[in-house]
């Protein structure tokens, strides 16, 4: 490495600038609310807010515990759910992209252009019909009633799709044919070994996603035993003086499943977000 290369120029140094003060916008949320969740509601509400860490963790545990007896049955239908809507999203989602990247059908291209343009429909438009569809199923209060719906999502085919025909070359696909492999054994045993990475990045997004979903529990799940956490914590702030410390406790546990599943995930997250973006 050359001198000149290792020199800061001011470019260099407002980059890396403007890099921190991003970080610390993103993170600072996450910061007070491991600080808040040690901390009682008067020192919360005091001015200036606390900025370091306090000895009231317990006492907010205790205070969620009791405020929400049934909080880690909360966390497991979150846990239920959320796996139950990734594993659906990562079967369907990469069959459709399989189909719409090796098979050649009429309407095509015309059905492809068909399920992009749901991805422009806001979220609040479905949310009537969903709440209709699943009251005649009889599936209210049903953990069945926020995966099923979300089996498979616009975002996710377009993914597989894209990865699959920049990482699966056609002439693999028409050997195992000539082998006398069937459609579905081709789709099964050698095109999901090879998308890893794209399975990754989908099962990532699609779990923290289903992970924070706040407006589906809330049109389907009446029976607070059946809340997911974002809808236990935010029943806190129904009555009474909102308890600030017991929250933000019950939003740090809440998001050490998202942080353990982003380090061992990152990787894959990448490496799929990336996928034929470079030409080789």
């Amino acid at each position: 490495m050359t001198t000149s290369s290792r020199t800061l120029t001011p470019q260099t140094l407002l980059a890396y600038l403007v890099v921190a003060i991003g970080a610390a916008m993103m993170l600072g949320p996450f910061y007070f609310m491991l600080v808040f969740a040690t901390h009682s509601n008067r020192e919360i509400l005091s001015m200036p807010p606390p900025l370091w860490f306090g000895d009231a963790l317990a006492d907010n545990l205790r205070q969620l515990l009791t405020s929400l007896p049934h909080f880690w049955k909360n966390v497991g239908w979150s846990v239920y759910i959320a796996m139950a809507s990734t594993l659906l999203n990562l079967f369907f989602c990469s069959l459709a992209g399989y189909a719409f990247a090796m098979y050649r059908f009429p309407g095509r291209e015309w059905l492809f252009g068909a399920v992009m343009a749901t991805m422009l429909l806001p979220a609040f438009v479905g949310m009537i019909p969903t709440a209709l569809i699943m009251s005649w199923l009889g599936w209210m209060d049903q953990p069945r009633a926020l995966y099923i719906p979300g089996a498979v999502g616009a975002l996710g085919i377009f993914l597989m799709r894209q990865y699959i025909e920049s990482a699966i070359p056609r002439e693999l696909i028409d050997a195992a044919r000539i082998d006398g492999c069937g459609e579905f054994a081709i789709y099964w045993r050698i095109v999901l070994p090879l998308i890893g990475p794209a399975l990754g990045t989908l099962g990532l997004i699609t779990f923290i996603s289903s992970w924070n979903n706040f407006i589906g529990p809330l049109i389907v799940i009446r029976d607070m035993e059946m809340y997911t956490i974002p809808l236990a914590l935010r029943s806190l702030q129904g009555t009474g003086q909102i308890p600030w410390g017991a929250i933000s406790a019950g939003s740090a546990i809440a998001v050490l499943p998202l942080l353990a599943l982003f380090m061992v995930a990152s990787r894959r997250l990448i490496e799929g977000l990336t996928a034929g973006a470079v030409k080789s």
